[in-house]
């Protein structure tokens, strides 16, 4: 069985759209794309170059089609999304010219690739498909780059319709921009009590 990571860029108010640029996402009138930008350092790239290593990908529609217009030309910046595996999950695209891509159709599709041999599976952007993911506990990493902004409106991370699941951190670093790298891996169910009883 192999795992599910999810990897984004979120601001503190855990929206995820568009990081990358102005006019990556703007659905719903969505104005501030690119918000990441400023945020820069070298231990951001560290991390991002760390990331970039060889996994299989798990997109959803609206990602897959800004990545297959804009990866196949940038090559050079990440060699791996273009030569690995990519599972789209789609109701209505059956196949594109970006090599190595798959379409499947819907969770039972997902489990039946989580469930099978091979490398572990990133998902980047695609909020719905995050959402049905952790709406059906099959989320297995979280890795996070949180950043000292608040957006208000926008596509974000988390829904109302999680799956209320324990994690543990398991890495974090603070950058220079004051971003919070951090890394969780699931662990198990919500643990509850009474506050008052831990601060002493």
């Amino acid at each position: 069985m192999r795992k599910i990571i999810v990897l984004s860029m979120i601001s503190l108010d855990g929206v995820m759209q568009a990081p990358g640029g102005p006019k990556e996402d703007t659905a719903d009138g969505f104005k501030y794309g690119g918000w990441t930008a400023p945020f820069g350092d070298k231990a951001y790239g560290d991390a991002v170059k760390k990331e970039l290593q060889p996994a299989e990908y798990l997109l959803g529609r609206k990602t897959f089609e800004i990545w297959e217009d804009y990866w196949p030309k940038h090559v050079q910046i990440w060699p791996g999304i273009n030569d690995g595996n990519k599972y789209v999950l789609s109701k209505t695209r059956k196949k594109s010219d970006w090599k190595n891509s798959n379409f499947i159709k819907n969770l039972a599709d997902i489990k039946k690739l989580k469930e099978s041999e091979g490398l572990d599976i990133q998902v980047w952007g695609s909020s719905e498909l995050i959402h049905l993911l952790l709406k059906n506990d099959l989320v297995d990493e979280l890795r996070l780059k949180i950043h000292p902004v608040l957006l208000g409106k926008g596509k974000k991370l988390f829904a109302d319709t999680a799956h209320p699941s324990g994690f543990t951190l398991t890495e974090s670093t603070v950058t220079t921009t004051g971003v919070i790298l951090a890394s969780y891996k699931r662990a198990g169910d919500v643990k509850t009590g009474n506050a008052g009883e831990s601060i002493k």
